[in-house]
């Protein structure tokens, strides 16, 4: 099975299940690009790609919103400020802060379980669809570098890549790989710059 129309067809519903969180909580920014959110692990934020996680990373929307610092030491600590965001999109953290994540390893709450039921089906069967076809393709192994050693959102190192309004992003290049991300100001995807050749090199 190819993976060629999976990746889009994931982001299309991780934007889908964002705009349901959006619909209860409407001073949650849009999801720029949910294309960079496949592929992707999150040792600082705890959880693998689902439903949860994204309400967690609305969780830093919101508060990104409101000028509200919710974490510390490089965005690994998730503070009390996160917790009380978190509680408000119904998400609970039933135990002592962790010494070094804080309070990012939130669950679900029952009210948040029955609220967004459609939503975590609909998202759950475009993951398994997404993880079956990557197992499909995935024959070769690949070294992650560094970033993914020391606990990094990104799974790899990042590369600076830009679109031709001016504006640049630093992106896994996998991830880029997997489907375009489109600029938001000028609506042309990010690419990664050719590295030009040395004049004389052979």
């Amino acid at each position: 099975m190819s993976t060629t129309q999976t990746p889009p067809v994931l982001a299309a519903e991780l934007a889908q299940a964002w705009a349901d969180i959006q619909r209860y909580h409407p001073e949650l920014p849009d999801l720029a690009a949910p294309e960079s959110l496949i592929g992707e692990s999150s040792s600082a934020c705890g959880h693998e790609l689902s439903f949860e996680r994204l309400l967690h990373e609305a969780v830093h929307g919101v508060a990104a919103a409101r000028g509200v610092r919710d974490t510390s030491r490089a965005g690994r600590y998730h503070n009390r400020r996160f917790l009380a965001i978190a509680e408000e999109l119904g998400l609970d953290h039933p135990e002592e802060p962790h010494p070094s994540s804080g309070f990012s390893l939130v669950t679900l709450n029952p009210e948040a379980k029955r609220r967004y039921r459609p939503t975590i089906e609909r998202l759950q069967r475009a993951l398994k669809a997404h993880t079956a076809a990557t197992s499909a393709d995935n024959t070769t192994r690949a070294f992650r570098g560094p970033a993914a050693r020391h606990g990094s959102s990104g799974g790899g190192v990042r590369v600076k890549a830009v679109c031709d309004c001016g504006r640049n992003v630093r992106v896994v290049p996998s991830v880029l790989a997997q489907a375009p991300i489109v600029c938001g100001g000028c609506g042309k995807p990010f690419r990664i710059p050719e590295i030009p050749e040395i004049a004389g090199a052979a």
